[in-house]
């Protein structure tokens, strides 16, 4: 690699300063964002020359539109590529269906007002779980960026409806869970198929061997970007951690009532399994919570709904797998609570990335099954996070109620039992 440059301040530069287009500029200013996150003053220069980059920055550092802004730049008017004709010249590969729509969400906003030859520039979501025809109609119409995961973007590729050799700008976010989900020989094959004098940047909360190997078969001296010291601080300064013991018979009444601590807002829960998701989303519903949940065994308009009722505020809280929360790309979730100890470092990190984002504070609460200690120790020295034995408490105990700003007589029901929201409004139950 090239440089390296460690991001540990957020200079707070407006993106006007910073030599982006005027059409992006305004159409940022339209949803109020107007300055800068550090990471994006730091790649935006960089990126707007047409380096190769390695961005290390977890959740919430602002890393889309660090991508998002100058690809949009470079395709909308750069000399150095191929002008902008409908045919896709800038693609970025996410991991899931939902971090897709959100980063098609993003870039839309930002390229509002970017029109070439009297259309406006087309930025175009492709991602399975949906029939193949209105993707396939899509991309038939012309598309100047795509976003896609990278099984839906190979079988298009494969069956002739989308052309990669145009290809000139190519992102891939999150690397790191691509890598876990098993995408990585996919994504290759996506990347041997662009052109060969292409732009790549990639972004990744951490960086495992098999990544940086990819970045040295793929990009070119990229340039390396620490958000905020990524490597050697991999949780967010901003982010409370609370870690206990808590046994398994007592577990659901801990988490209802850690549910009910002060100033709480929206709330993510995070288990292991879809079985185990299913079942904390219908306990607490039972227990009066508005809730709703995202696991592998909904139907997709199911979890798309879900989402939106999340982001809305319909339901305030939301039980994921680790694989359903990365389409949850919101600033002001309060609290991210695993109700099941992570596998490993890794997916601790992208769990509590979830709070404590765009420069606002979260709590980060860790419930640990007796048997799962030994797991617990291998995260907390692998972070030094120096908490390798947590406390043992009980949903009454002194230390947890004050913690947590509960009164002694709290209780773990809220209300009346309401159904987990899946699709249309949240019911409540009949009886």
């Amino acid at each position: 690699m090239s440089t390296a440059v460690a991001v540990n301040k957020q200079p707070g530069r407006s993106f006007s300063e910073l030599g982006v287009a005027a059409e992006i500029v305004e159409a940022l200013a339209h949803r109020g964002i107007t300055h800068a996150f550090a990471i994006q003053e730091y790649t935006l220069p960089l990126a707007l020359k047409g380096a190769d980059l390695i961005g290390q920055a977890r959740t919430g550092m602002g890393k889309t539109y660090g991508f998002g802004v100058p690809l949009l730049d470079r395709v909308f008017d750069d000399a150095h590529l191929t002008a902008p004709d409908g045919s896709v010249r800038a693609l970025v590969v996410v991991p899931t269906r939902e971090l897709c729509l959100q980063v098609t969400d993003d870039l839309r906003t930002a390229a509002k007002y970017l029109q070439v030859d009297d259309r406006a520039l087309n930025v175009l979501a492709i991602y399975g779980g949906v029939p193949f025809a209105a993707q396939t109609d899509a991309l038939a119409s012309g598309a100047d960026v795509v976003i896609g995961t990278p099984g839906r973007l190979l079988d298009l590729h494969r069956q002739g409806f989308l052309d990669l050799s145009g290809v000139e700008i190519v992102v891939l976010d999150e690397a790191d869970e691509m890598l876990d989900q098993g995408f990585l020989d996919d994504v290759k094959e996506v990347l041997s198929q662009t052109s060969d004098q292409r732009q790549t940047m990639l972004f990744s909360a951490t960086l495992p061997g098999p990544i940086t190997a990819l970045t040295r078969q793929f990009m070119k001296q990229p340039v390396m970007v620490q958000a905020d010291d990524a490597a050697a601080d991999a949780t967010h300064a901003s982010t409370q951690q609370i870690i206990f013991q808590s046994h398994k018979m007592d577990r659901m009444s801990a988490l209802a009532r850690i549910l009910q601590t002060p100033d709480r807002g929206r709330t993510i829960v995070f288990a292991r399994t879809k079985r185990m998701t299913a079942s904390i989303a219908e306990d607490l519903a039972n227990l009066g919570f508005k809730v709703g949940a995202v696991h592998g065994d909904m139907k997709q308009p199911e979890r798309e709904e879900a989402l939106a009722a999340f982001r809305s505020g319909t339901v305030d809280v939301i039980v994921a797998t680790d694989v359903a929360a990365r389409g949850i790309d919101i600033d002001d979730v309060t609290h991210v609570i695993n109700y099941q100890v992570p596998d490993d470092e890794r997916t601790y990190v992208h769990r509590i990335g979830r709070t404590g984002r765009a420069g606002r504070t979260g709590i980060a609460v860790t419930l640990l099954g007796w048997d799962e200690v030994l797991r617990w120790k291998a995260i907390d020295e692998a972070l030094n996070l120096g908490q390798p034995e947590p406390p043992q408490w009980f949903s009454s105990s002194p230390e947890f109620l004050s913690t947590f700003g509960l009164p002694n007589d709290v209780d773990d029901r809220v209300g009346s039992p309401r159904r987990v929201q899946s699709s249309g409004k949240v019911r409540t139950r009949r009886s």
